[in-house]
């Protein structure tokens, strides 16, 4: 099978800081997959990178074996490349609605013309896209009405917005920043079930970076290990959570023992 994604020697510098140093990824088609590390091991420098809000000093990307090198966020994201944020990066004082329709911009048809004088065509793609970002507010199972500003709701339900807009753009691979990050335990529950049907009824091809290894190590196929921007470690869960390399990069930041057994 083909590889959908592939980094190659993939390094980037921050003046005298390598914060991604020489790093070999590659990902087939309907995988889950996740990225961990310790702090500041570069995890979300490469996620910018792959979408292109970095551009790598040296190495190469491939996504369907084209070159993303020199590609815009959104002529990556039309390419079939979506993400989400460490942090949320909604639209507070947007609806539910508004915001995941923002996710769809790549895919709309309607010319300035048409959008100025709401013609038919107008009207029709905008009632269509409506129809289809109700099905994926439903599908991400957001409680909250389409019409609720996102700034009103909680930490979780926001985190399922913020999917919601990523699924939008209709990505063939999606990228998870932290995103069970501040829940408790039911919404991590409900995130985790989340993530596998995107892949399992979606047919979309995940990968997180996440802190919580209980998700990791439950969700994943595979996993790669990042330590000041270098890759230490890959393979599967259980090879990973026995490797001597990882646990001495965890534990030598004080992380507890328990967030590696």
């Amino acid at each position: 099978m083909a590889n959908l994604l592939e980094l190659g020697k993939v390094t980037k510098r921050f003046g005298g800081l390598i914060a991604v140093n020489q790093v070999d990824f590659t990902l087939e088609p309907g995988r889950i997959v996740s990225i961990i590390g310790p702090n500041g091991a570069g995890k979300t420098t490469l996620f910018n990178l792959i979408t292109g809000i970095y551009k790598p000093d040296d190495g190469e990307i491939l996504f369907e074996g084209r070159s993303l090198i020199g590609l815009r966020p959104d002529q990556i994201t039309a390419r079939g490349i979506s993400r989400t944020f460490q942090n949320i990066r909604l639209f507070g004082n947007m609806t539910v609605m508004e915001n995941v329709l923002v996710g769809m911009h790549t895919r709309f048809r309607a010319s300035p013309v048409d959008i100025l004088f709401q013609t038919p065509r107008f009207r029709k793609e905008e009632q269509q896209l409506r129809e289809e970002a109700l099905r994926l507010i439903r599908f991400v199972g957001l409680r909250a009405s389409p019409d609720e500003l996102a700034k009103n709701l909680p930490y979780g339900e926001q985190r399922k917005v913020e999917i919601a807009r990523a699924l939008a753009a209709h990505p063939k691979l999606i990228l998870l920043d932290e995103p069970t990050a501040g829940m408790n335990p039911q919404e991590t529950a409900e995130t985790t079930r989340l993530i596998q049907r995107l892949r399992d009824e979606l047919g979309i091809t995940v990968i997180l970076i996440e802190h919580q290894m209980r998700v990791v190590m439950g969700i994943s196929e595979r996993v790669t290990v990042l330590d000041y921007g270098e890759k230490i470690a890959e393979g599967s869960p259980e090879e990973v959570r026995r490797n001597p390399r990882v646990i001495e990069a965890y534990l030598g930041r004080g992380v507890a023992i328990g967030a590696i057994a």
